[in-house]
């Protein structure tokens, strides 16, 4: 076995990561968009005004705070509905298996033979694994719970708040330039850099080639920083 077969041995899935990663992702990613389209919008709109940077400083904290708040919440509930519907999934399976074990063995005997395999070996599977553990054969092979899946409402919770708070604080350092235009340059500039190791960092940590993730998470954060700088322009010429 040669070097090259010992590493793509040695290499490992990543869908154990896909609840965390997913919500961490998301919350760096909505973090730095958030927050810079934010402070971005404010800082146009708010140019002409004497406490302009007093105002970007108290726009960028309160947007820290409520966003990464918003995540937890709204991830924790996301992720729950998604354990409800397993934990009801998984108590019809155990009805069904208690009503008509027959029909349930004959499921997967079909789902082996649609995967490949002969009657005889299909019917062969089915009646071991069902013997093992008939529940969990059912809800792997028939519904697609896995336990290396399973979502997990705090752990994903708690990840997007917190990756949140780290991307909404990259450009929120741009409020130690000197002037307000500096400030809004630094911001776009930290926040390209920070989009950019986001989507290099995520597509690394889950397996992928970085290039496509990283110009994907980029184009999508600069986007939404152009319109949200546009809409502040037209505020900021309404109230001029």
């Amino acid at each position: 076995m040669g070097l090259e077969d010992v590493r793509i041995r040695n290499l490992e899935h990543k869908g154990h990561r896909s609840g965390w990663l997913r919500a961490a992702v998301l919350g760096v990613n909505d973090g730095l968009v958030s927050v810079a389209s934010l402070m971005i919008g404010v800082a146009v709109a708010s140019a002409s005004l004497p406490n302009a940077k007093s105002i970007l400083v108290s726009t960028g904290a309160a947007g820290i705070a409520a966003g990464a708040l918003s995540m937890a919440v709204g991830e924790y509930i996301s992720v729950s509905s998604q354990t409800d519907i397993e934990e009801s999934d998984r108590l019809l399976e155990i009805q069904h298996l208690a009503v008509d074990p027959e029909g349930e063995l004959e499921e997967l005997v079909e789902i082996y033979k649609e995967r490949g395999l002969d009657e005889p070996l299909a019917r062969q599977v089915a009646i071991q694994l069902t013997a093992k553990d008939a529940l969990q054969t059912h809800l792997r092979d028939e519904l697609g719970q896995h336990p290396h899946s399973k979502a997990h409402p705090v752990q994903a919770s708690i990840a997007s708040a917190v990756s949140f708070a780290i991307g909404g604080f990259i450009p929120f350092l741009a409020i130690f330039a000197p002037t307000l235009g500096k400030i809004t340059f630094s911001i776009l500039i930290f926040t390209i850099v920070g989009l950019s190791a986001a989507g290099a960092i995520g597509a690394r940590i889950a397996g992928s080639r970085i290039l496509i993730p990283t110009l994907r998470v980029l184009f999508g954060g600069c986007l939404g920083m152009a319109i949200t700088a546009g809409i502040g322009q037209i505020f900021h010429a309404a109230v001029a």
